[in-house]
């Protein structure tokens, strides 16, 4: 219930804002006005990144009590490390782009990236809310549905990431070999290696 008190509190504190971040695949309003500053570390963003959290965290943990259900783990402590891992995870990657950015010298780009690409995540994180609650409450769900919800999240996110690819194309273009080496070492690689991880 955590991620409902930070939605009532976001739209209560930001309620233009939060409206303009609701259309964000009809309109781009959100990230023309909204974005201008590219202030990723907006209270608006800190308090969506929790709800994100509290989402892609509970779709793993239906994923892990599903296919490992003799687990004698207590169901709090496992969505817990869940979260602690995932979050982890994001603000690693986060700091890595960042760092990346400063070395060089494409601060305002990297800011205004990064920006698009969390307000893309929190809203992603906001659609998967209300079925993952469900499922973990409500009804148990199959391996389909679990499989389906997964499709959503992956489609989803390389759909935002190509939206946000055409709105720098030109630095992208301008930047080929840095953005493939980019791709290469902080889109795709991070995903393989916690793949690697979770199967092993």
């Amino acid at each position: 219930m955590g991620a409902f008190l930070l939605l009532a509190i976001v739209r209560t504190a930001y309620p233009q804002r939060f409206e303009d971040f609701l259309s964000l695949l009809s309109s781009n309003k959100f990230m023309m006005f909204r974005g201008k500053k590219n202030k990723a570390f907006h209270p608006f963003n800190i308090l969506l990144f929790f709800v994100h959290l509290i989402s892609f965290s509970l779709l793993f943990y239906l994923f892990f009590t599903f296919f490992w259900k003799d687990t004698a783990l207590n169901p709090a402590f496992v969505f817990i490390r869940i979260a602690t891992a995932y979050g982890s995870f994001v603000l690693l990657k986060f700091g890595l782009e960042k760092i990346i950015g400063n070395v060089f010298n494409l601060d305002p780009q990297i800011d205004s990236y990064l920006y698009q690409k969390i307000s893309y995540r929190n809203f992603i994180g906001l659609i998967l809310l209300i079925p993952s609650l469900i499922f973990v409450y409500t009804f148990t769900p199959t391996a389909f549905t679990l499989y389906t919800l997964l499709g959503i999240l992956v489609l989803s996110n390389i759909f935002s990431l190509l939206l946000i690819y055409r709105e720098n194309q030109n630095l992208i273009t301008a930047n080929w070999f840095y953005f493939i080496l980019y791709l290469c070492a902080l889109e795709i690689a991070p995903y393989i290696i916690l793949y690697k991880l979770i199967t092993i």
